[in-house]
């Protein structure tokens, strides 16, 4: 009886994760948003819903992420590698006049642009392999915890889709939802993906042009500023608040954390906001000052050991494209 009841309740499971979302109550209000707000035609909206997967395995990613489970010493050791930074060198000396290009035109670093490339989908060999539609239908319908954030998403997905007359059902990214060489989330792909070639249409998927021209706009339009220092080496006193430390936000400036105990081992500017920083690297504890464009950076993924990776290989790529005499 017991393993009869057992086979009978896993079947029934089976049958629960492969319902169709048109079932779902949370799915059929978006379907009636998005006829109402968007004027999609309901048959359209159903048809999508009912073509959506549930993937587990989107939700055991999002419940683990590296950000969150590993300290800086190994999570550094996935992106800071020889083959990330000479195919970043590579990327660079292949795409040099479209980096010069966007970095001119919209006042960005070329190595960030590059290291962004790289950290996010290794200078676009690996950029997801879930349709974007099962991602974010997992995480909007199934997984409460975020949402409304991916419900959103999955709205802006939709009007990207319809914008750009792509099939939805055919679109692979990230588990999370997140497209192309840059991998933007939909709503990110809507305001900031540029059509940088001219070509009519703007490609982050396929066309390495855009892709670089997006990334580019996406940080001017997050406030990088040229030429400025990103982040330094600093020193922590006893006593220091340590709930100031790993913020993802500028909410002091570099004298006022001064005065609370967590100095830059260089001269900086007293009036420029900073986050304090605290990382577990090899050698131990790691103390270090994030300035504006360290910010910046994790305005495109929170973590403040993201943004630690980004620019690292940013410096190891540009050191040795400095060193290019090709």
């Amino acid at each position: 009886m017991n393993i009869l009841f057992s086979v009978a309740l896993g079947m029934l499971l089976s049958l629960s994760a492969q319902a169709s979302y048109l079932e779902h109550p949370d799915a059929r209000a978006f379907a009636e948003r998005m006829v109402s707000e968007h004027g999609f035609e309901r048959a359209v909206v159903d048809s999508l819903l009912d073509a959506a997967e549930k993937k587990q395995t989107i939700i055991d990613a999002m419940e683990r992420p590296a950000e969150k489970v590993k300290p800086w010493k190994d999570y550094r050791k996935i992106f800071i590698t020889e083959k990330r930074i000479t195919e970043g060198v590579d990327f660079w000396r292949k795409n040099r006049a479209i980096l010069s290009e966007a970095s001119s035109q919209y006042q960005v670093a070329p190595e960030v642009i590059v290291a962004i490339i790289g950290v996010e989908t290794f200078y676009g060999r690996i950029k997801g392999s879930f349709r974007v539609i099962d991602a974010l239908a997992t995480l909007s319908f199934d997984y409460p915890p975020r949402s409304p954030f991916f419900t959103k998403q999955l709205e802006q997905f939709l009007l990207l889709a319809r914008e750009q007359d792509q099939d939805p059902l055919t679109l692979m990214g990230s588990y999370a939802g997140a497209m192309g060489y840059g991998q933007f989330i939909p709503s990110s792909y809507r305001s900031f993906a540029v059509d940088f070639d001219g070509d009519g249409f703007a490609d982050i998927w396929e066309n390495r042009a855009d892709a670089i021209g997006s990334v580019a706009n996406y940080f001017a339009e997050h406030g990088w500023r040229m030429n400025e220092t990103v982040v330094v080496r600093a020193r922590m006193k006893s006593g220091f608040d340590e709930g100031l430390l790993n913020q993802a936000g500028l909410d002091r400036t570099v004298d006022e954390l001064a005065e609370l105990g967590f100095s830059s081992e260089m001269p900086l500017n007293g009036c420029a906001k900073a986050v304090p920083v605290r990382l577990d690297g090899d050698k131990g504890l790691e103390y270090w000052l994030g300035l504006n464009n360290f910010y910046v950076i994790t305005r495109y993924n929170r973590s403040i050991l993201y943004a630690m990776a980004v620019h690292e290989l940013s410096q190891q790529i540009l050191e040795r494209v400095g060193e290019d005499t090709l």
